[in-house]
């Protein structure tokens, strides 16, 4: 298989290894910070930025630590020994992880973990066409590459995000972009507090995230909520800001948009409408 990755330890990658690897290494990719991920069944279970790569595995381990086991462990950063004595401390079990490169104390810790794969990405570059078995033949479209910025935002209420609610919220739309729609992403101080995918309502994948962030005893109060599609309805709004969520960012340009800027306004929450939708199937 011609690929960027080079395995440097453990058994032969499976065809779902590297489908979950191909969706941490996007999802990595997107973020200039220091980025940690881990991925399960190709979605973000947890996902954490801090400046200290270490810090940001704690973190991410912390979004949902049942779902992190047998996961697929993702930095845009070296590991370092500081990371990998973390890892080994959990006692995770972990099928792949991958990074620009390892320490060799972190090598040297990582490879005695049982069935573990270990992986340098040699490339960055990522490709831009996704190539699809459909019926009796074949999808080909471009990759959804976009990542917004502060310049595509545009604010549709009447308070305004704070400035660390605003990069939250570029945070959490990138984040649901990599998401199984229906997607909600919840963060707080550049940390994933829980995520709901894969359900035909966006109200169902509000409430499993809102659910699974206080199973692990997460307060999302001053949390940002980030949706993939736009939010036709009050609903999501409703539910979100009676669990204490702050501020929204979706794409909008739904004829119902007015609907879910005017509950915002009616519970004191920010809304930031980005212009573009991140379905992904």
């Amino acid at each position: 298989m011609n690929t960027p990755i080079l395995q440097i330890h453990g058994k032969e990658m499976s065809y779902n290894n590297f489908m979950d690897t191909e969706v941490a290494i996007n999802l990595v990719y997107d973020f200039v910070e220091p980025t940690f991920a881990i991925i399960k069944h190709m979605n973000a279970c947890g996902f954490a930025i801090d400046k200290d790569i270490s810090i940001a595995f704690k973190k991410a381990y912390a979004s949902d630590p049942v779902s992190a086991f047998g996961g697929i462990l993702a930095s845009n950063r070296p590991i370092t020994k500081a990371v990998a004595e973390k890892i080994r401390e959990v006692k995770l079990f972990v099928e792949v992880i991958i990074a620009p490169d390892f320490e060799k104390e972190a090598y040297e810790i990582l490879e005695q973990k049982k069935d573990i794969r270990i992986l340098k990405w040699k490339n960055p570059k990522l490709p831009k066409q996704q190539i699809k078995t459909c019926l009796t033949g074949l999808l080909v479209q471009d990759c959804d590459a976009k990542v917004e910025t502060e310049t595509d935002l545009k604010c549709v209420t009447v308070k305004e995000p704070s400035d660390v609610e605003k990069s939250d919220m570029l945070i959490a739309n990138t984040l649901a972009k990599h998401l199984k729609s229906n997607a909600i992403a919840i963060i707080k101080n550049s940390q994933l507090l829980a995520m709901g995918c894969g359900q035909t309502s966006r109200v169902d994948a509000l409430k499993q995230a809102i659910k699974k962030a206080k199973n692990f005893s997460f307060d999302v109060r001053g949390a940002v909520m980030a949706s993939e599609a736009f939010l036709p309805f009050n609903d999501c709004v409703e539910i979100a800001g009676q669990a204490g969520i702050t501020a929204v960012i979706q794409p909008g340009g739904s004829k119902g948009d007015q609907n879910s800027i005017d509950k915002c306004d009616e519970l004191g929450l920010s809304m930031l409408f980005t212009g573009i939708r991140h379905f992904k199937h």
